[in-house]
């Protein structure tokens, strides 16, 4: 495969028809947008485009509406904050698409915006349908795919849709993403440190046993932890753990030997009787039958501390404990601004991602610094394994 076709600074687009996949699958909560963060990092590369007089038709989805529409799933809320954000005149398009959905776009002028209802509202568009990427594609002379999140799915606005437009460019959030995991995966600067948490391993099974060839040491935390614990005959009380994951947690240690590449897991840990209560400290041979593991403790804290300070690359995906809870965030914090701290002072390359590890790092009350804070979730582990994703591969 060649290289991803990026969309270029120089191209004349005036008064040219772009079709803009973005990723504006913001939480909404009675018509309200909780998090607009996605919604901010795409406004520069749109303002860009109004600048450059372009006619720019954004396509996005919201949830999973499963083909139906779904009034609670409307980008409605999403059309007015652009409204609001946006120096031009912005226009909702709430219709079907069939031969004379065109029609209904020639109204638009250069540097004006039109923005589609929900895409998923269409089961074409999950299916990956031909006719329907067709019609997509007819509306426009361009397409540039900015949604790097949407792109491990084979769905008509982020694959299929390639094959009927004249010109297909990867858009500049994508590029930044692909650029920071590369950061860790190719182009990287060793020692390189992967922190990964989370509740089930054989979600990122995949990921681990790619990185375990890419980076020197891996530090585990989170549930997933609780299952290297039970491999080592120690007991995890009431604590979340996944079953049969012994021959998977030994092929981890066998491969992390042959690619030399260290494995920390937690020496100590926060638990409770239940998720709302306080923590105590604990050595992981003193847990009770009661007791949950909701946290790590000082000495994990220390552990990650000193690796983190002695890598020159960090790659962090899953939060450390049940953060939700104050008494159970330590863990996660003290490695958001450690991470944070090396990043400003030493120059180390940070690479964050997963939608649980952005909410955990928006809960502290210090201003954080990262190289790459990541939205994507699949995508962003799918692409740390090394697989080709569909929405890039056809834009090679």
């Amino acid at each position: 495969m060649g290289e991803i076709n990026f969309f270029p600074d120089d191209l004349e687009i005036k008064d040219q028809k772009i079709i803009l996949r973005l990723d504006l699958n913001v939480p909404i909560k009675d018509k309200v947008i909780k998090d607009d963060t996605r919604i901010d990092l795409c406004l520069p590369f749109i303002k860009k485009l109004i600048q450059k007089k372009a006619k720019i038709i954004i396509i996005s989805h919201l949830g999973r509406p499963k083909g139906i529409n779904v009034p609670e799933l409307s980008l409605l809320p999403v059309y007015k904050y652009l409204k609001g954000a946006l120096k031009t005149n912005v226009y909702f398009f709430r219709g079907s698409f069939d031969g004379k959905t065109k029609e209904k776009f020639s109204h638009l002028k250069g540097g004006e915006v039109i923005l589609v209802e929900n895409i998923r509202f269409f089961k074409e568009e999950t299916e990956d349908g031909q006719d329907f990427s067709k019609k997509l594609a007819e509306l426009g002379d361009i397409y540039i795919n900015d949604a790097f999140s949407c792109s491990h799915r084979k769905q008509a606005s982020v694959h299929s849709i390639t094959k009927f437009v004249k010109k297909s460019y990867a858009g500049p959030l994508l590029k930044k993403e692909i650029t920071a995991i590369n950061l860790v995966i190719k182009n990287k600067k060793e020692p390189v440190t992967c922190i990964i948490g989370g509740s089930k391993i054989s979600t990122k099974i995949n990921v681990i046993t790619s990185l375990l060839k890419k980076v020197n040491n891996l530090v585990i935390v989170g549930a997933m932890a609780n299952n290297f614990f039970v491999y080592k005959n120690l007991k995890v009380g009431k604590s979340l753990i996944e079953k049969n994951t012994k021959k998977i947690i030994e092929d981890i240690y066998k491969k992390a030997e042959k690619y030399n590449c260290e494995i920390l897991i937690p020496e100590d840990c926060m638990v409770g009787t239940d998720f709302e209560g306080n923590g105590k400290n604990k050595n992981l041979d003193e847990i009770k039958d009661n007791e949950i593991i909701l946290d790590i403790g000082f000495n994990t804290i220390k552990n990650i501390q000193k690796k983190i300070n002695d890598s020159n690359t960090v790659l962090w995906n899953g939060p450390a404990g049940y953060f939700e809870n104050d008494n159970f965030s330590k863990g996660t914090m003290s490695i958001a601004e450690n991470i944070s701290k090396n990043t400003l002072e030493k120059s180390l390359i940070s690479v964050l991602g997963g939608g649980d590890t952005l909410a955990a790092v928006n809960k502290s009350n210090n201003k954080l610094t990262f190289s790459h804070l990541s939205t994507a979730g699949g995508a962003f582990l799918e692409y740390l394994e090394g697989k080709d994703l569909p929405g890039i591969s056809v834009l090679k």
